[in-house]
């Protein structure tokens, strides 16, 4: 038996992008995935990708709609994993997209909706299942981001957004101490996923530059070579959940290729 035999491991945000590539790491190694989203439509192709690729034993993911900007979203999929599998080993909080452009473009709507998936989403789905997690001794690994770290002035909901959500995970971790519950962030940097394409879409319709000058500019600036995999997300996050990793506790760990300019 493999480490995440039989483990129940919840991906928010599990349809695409990178939620998908960590349920599908997950599931390769034998874990059992639920996925939440709001689109039935994209948790059904997530579905097919994850059996298809993960080989004969993969087991089939469970998926629940739900919109996780509300408080009966989130309670509909703590429910639903309380009423199959009375159990959750590992929650993955990824679930977020927030809008890019000039700050006095952005209505208040955005401003709420953005927090309401992301952070809110985090914190509902971290506290309903966390009576189960406690039980499991297990893990909250939140996705969150390096706009956390580096504030621009196209991405004033996100950086902001991601900074409370980063804040929030390092003071849960004390609390995981307590109840022997792993808590740590990851903060991708920009990963070639159709989210990344659309905050390029939002920030050419900002500037009026074309898509791909900004794509070819940004990595430049950064020095890299490609953009992030979400692959490159689903192999840490797979690692912060293996027991060798258990001492690490309250951690931030940046994946973006070493663009990130700041010591923290």
């Amino acid at each position: 038996m493999g480490e995440f035999d039989s483990k129940i491991v919840v991906v928010t945000g599990g349809s695409r992008g990178i939620g998908r590539a960590i349920a599908a790491a997950f599931a390769r190694e034998g874990a059992q995935t639920v996925l939440a989203a709001s689109s039935a439509q994209n948790l059904a192709t997530a579905t097919k990708f994850i059996t298809d690729s993960g080989g004969p034993d993969v087991l089939e993911p469970m998926t629940v709609s739900a919109d996780l900007r509300e408080l009966a979203g989130c309670e509909a999929v703590a429910t639903a994993v309380r009423e199959r599998y009375q159990h959750c080993d590992i929650l993955v909080n990824n679930a977020g997209a927030t809008r890019a452009g000039n700050f006095l473009d952005l209505p208040d709507g955005a401003w709420i909706d953005g927090y309401a998936l992301k952070l809110f989403g985090c914190v509902r789905m971290t506290r309903l299942l966390w009576p189960m997690l406690k039980e499991a001794q297990g893990h909250v690994v939140n996705i969150v981001g390096v706009a956390a770290r580096t504030p621009g002035s196209d991405i004033l909901i996100t950086g902001s957004v991601n900074a409370a959500m980063a804040n929030f995970s390092k003071g849960l971790a004390q609390l995981g101490k307590d109840d022997r519950v792993n808590v740590n962030v990851i903060h991708p940097g920009t990963t070639d996923t159709e989210r990344t394409y659309n905050v390029l879409a939002q920030r050419a319709a900002a500037s009026g530059r074309p898509i791909e000058d900004l794509r070819r500019e940004m990595l430049a600036r950064d020095g890299l070579q490609r953009l992030g995999h979400p692959d490159d997300i689903a192999a840490l996050a797979l690692f912060l959940c293996m027991q060798r990793a258990r001492h690490i506790q309250g951690a931030a760990i940046t994946v973006d290729g070493g663009a990130t300019p700041g010591f923290y």
